[in-house]
Parts: C-alpha cells; structure tokens; sequence
C-alpha cells in the first residue's frame, strides 16, 4: 500500500491497525526480576535468591491473645506430655500452658536482635486462634523477584482454628508492601515455607511431608522454573513436618544439619554442590532452626553450646538468644521469621 495517502483514507482500510502498531515494539528483557525492572516497576528489588545473604526485610508475628486457645481443661494428654486440640488442629509441647508473657519478651529479643543486625522488621496482623501462627515463615515464600503465598495444611472446625486463612493475612500484608506476589498455591496443593530451602542460587530443596503434597511442589518449581532454579524434592522421615528441623544454611558453603532426618542421597547433593555439613550435637537439635542474617553469621536459641561451638570452629558467628518457650509450640528461629529480601 502507498502509504503517501491521506491519513483519512488509510483509517478506513483493516491495514491501518497493523501500520500504526507495527511501530510499538514490545520488549520482553530486561526480564521480570532484574534490578532496574523491579526499581522501575516496584519501587525496589525484592525476593531471594539464597537463605544466607544480608537479610533486608522480614516479616514477624508477636504472640498474643491466640495463645489463649491454649486451655488446660480437657486437652492434656499425659501419653504424649502435652496438650493436644485434634478438632482445631493445634498442639502445644509442655506439660503447662504458654507463659504467653515470656513468648513475648523471647519474641521481642529476636525482634531487636533483628534489628541489630540492621534487618527492617515487619509485622503482620493474623487475627486467628491458632496459636501457631508466630511462625511466619510457613504462610509464604519468596523467590527472585517476588512471593509465592503458600497453602497451610492446618484445618480446625472452627472456622478461626488450623493455620488455613493465613495465607489472606500475609497477602494482605505484602500487596501493602507492594511485594509482588507471583504465585498463590491453589487447588488441593500443600506447601509451607519451613520446608523450602536456597541451597544455592540455582538450587532449592523442598522437604515432603504431609504437609507438603505433590500439588503445592509442582507449583512452585513451575515459578522456580521460569528463573532458572531447579527444585530438588527431600522425604522427611515420620511424622517431620519441615526441612528447617533438618538443614538451615549458614554460610554460602555451609549448611547445619541433623543427620537423622535426611536421606543418604541429600548428604551426597550437598558434597556436589561443595556445601560443608555442619552437623548439630545429638541433644541439641533445636540449634538446626536457627537463621542465618549475613553469610556466616546467625542467630540461635540459646542452650546449645555444643553446636555452637561447632559453627564457630567453622567460621560462622553466632548471636544466642532464649527461645524456650517459642520452642514449646513446635518451631525456633527460623520458623519465626519470613525473609522477604535478601542481597543475592
């Protein structure tokens, strides 16, 4: 077509469309999780690429009216030595109930001990009754670039009991933010943070258990696939729930491990991937949930000389804090906390 017409005739002609759009080139690079793109697009780099970089932004939940739900009446069960909801899903591992003013001042110590370490403190509002929920770690993960929202496996009958509904929580929560969100497990899949670990920034291992299902897995190496990052799925022995009660990276080249909660091929991967095993004292396998705030410096429960003195034989720098009482309720550290950026 003679494009020296009149614009007025060229209007009328189906080529018209094509002719000015031709123009409009769309560009798919830089791609989505690079730096000038999320500065551009989102106000600021955001995610992780690996569970040791200088931890920027995370997310907390201070223990509070919740752990009401925690009643002595009825729910003791001296066989197992703690008390036990099996209809609303929650258990508490004492044979007294929370002393929810020490929860508080441990939590508040983590909190500061955060801050230290100049690491911006966020916290989200989880207005339920279950007294799990200071364990943000388990509501989402964060990946290059932004979040994916996971799916708890948690269900009470009371419609404010089990874990399940803290996934809008922590949603709500990072859309104020303006972390991109991008990915919210959905279906029948299961998939809580605790159990997601950046061995490296190509390589991220998933422990399998029933709180993890196949579902929830494929869903987020779908995300992880998209960047480049393969997904290595780990089985958990028994009843485990997540892989941070087994391996918690420490250093870029280093992971602190309890041996009896891995198989035999994972000991293999880490010596592939020249990751030292740093492995917790037998009586003392609180320490393995701690959490890394630089490479090779961490935070851990305090009560753990043995371990400790084995991370600092190897390097790595340690901050103590009590953490007891939190760790009455099933989790540590590591569990308290939701990373959302760290440096790569």
């Amino acid at each position: 077509m003679d494009t020296s017409e009149r614009p007025s005739t060229l209007r009328q002609t189906e080529a018209y469309y094509h002719l000015v759009l031709e123009r409009m080139i769309p560009k798919a690079e830089p791609a989505f999780e690079a730096p000038e793109m999320q500065e551009r697009v989102w106000g600021r780099r955001w995610g992780v690429e690996n569970d040791v970089g200088r931890l920027r932004l995370c997310v907390v939940h201070r223990p509070g009216d919740e752990m009401l739900t925690v009643q002595p009446e009825g729910h003791y069960d001296p066989t197992i030595g703690a008390y036990i909801d099996e209809e609303n899903q929650w258990y508490w591992r004492d044979s007294n109930p929370p002393d929810i003013a020490r929860m508080q001042a441990e939590h508040d110590a983590l909190v500061n001990a955060l801050r230290a370490e100049g690491v911006e403190v966020v916290s989200v509002d989880c207005p339920s009754r279950d007294p799990h929920a200071v364990f943000t770690r388990d509501m989402a993960v964060a990946v290059k670039g932004g979040a994916v929202v996971c799916r708890l496996g948690l269900v009470g009958r009371h419609p404010q009991a089990g874990r399940r509904g803290e996934e809008a929580f922590i949603t709500r929560l990072l859309a104020e933010l303006g972390m991109p969100i991008l990915h919210t497990i959905h279906g029948t899949g299961l998939l809580e943070g605790g159990s997601v670990c950046w061995l490296n920034d190509s390589t991220v291992a998933v422990g399998m258990s029933y709180r993890q299902n196949e579902a929830g897995v494929r869903q987020l190496e779908a995300v992880l696939a998209e960047q480049g990052v393969r997904l290595v799925r780990v089985p958990l022995p028994g009843y485990a729930l997540h892989l941070d009660g087994a391996c918690v990276m420490v250093d870029y080249d280093k992971a602190l491990i309890n041996l009896t909660r891995l198989p035999y091929w994972f000991l293999d991967l880490l010596r592939e991937l020249d990751i030292q095993p740093i492995h917790v004292w037998p009586t003392e396998p609180q320490a393995v949930n701690c959490l890394a705030v630089r490479p090779a410096r961490v935070i851990m429960p305090a009560g753990c000389p043995r371990t400790r003195e084995r991370l600092e034989a190897a390097g790595i720098e340690t901050v103590e804090i009590p953490y007891d009482e939190i760790l009455k309720n099933g989790g540590g550290i590591h569990c308290s906390t939701l990373p959302l950026i760290r440096d790569p």
